[in-house]
């Protein structure tokens, strides 16, 4: 083994000082973009509009300045994990969403025209924890 100076280690190897605090699954992206919306919970957010009437390749290609996405893609940490945009689609891949998923964080038919970012946190929340109501619902209608 052949030992080297840091110096020498730098000039040959790609270090990436976030590298050790990048996000790896699905929780950990979700919940870094709620926190990030929770930080301003006033914040008014754009909403994007009749994203379920879009076509596909139009929905992943959409996207709004000011954004509940637009927030997560300002986020350096969330960048150095892998997003690489604030559109719709990039989203939906990033965070391993559906599209009726995303859906109820961004469409404008879901808050308006704008939101507060405390009301999209509470949303982006619910794709780890679920709907509580409707669960319980899906438990005792089974029975």
């Amino acid at each position: 083994m052949k030992h080297q100076t840091l110096e020498e280690l730098q000039s040959i190897a790609d270090i990436n000082p976030l590298a050790a605090a990048l996000l790896r699954t699905k929780t950990q992206r979700i919940e870094r973009w709620a926190e990030l919306l929770e930080r301003d919970p006033t914040r008014r957010l754009v909403s994007l509009t009749g994203t379920e009437h879009l076509h596909p390749s139009v929905r992943a290609e959409a996207r709004a300045a000011g954004s509940p996405i637009t927030v997560a893609f300002e986020d350096s940490l969330l960048r150095a994990s892998g997003l690489k945009s604030d559109s719709y689609g990039e989203a939906k891949h990033f965070f391993e969403l559906s599209d009726w998923e995303l859906h109820e964080i961004v469409c404008s038919c879901q808050a308006g025209a704008t939101m507060h970012a405390r009301w999209a946190a509470g949303r982006v929340r619910r794709t780890i924890n679920g709907n509580r109501i409707l669960a319980w619902l899906k438990r005792h209608m089974a029975h």
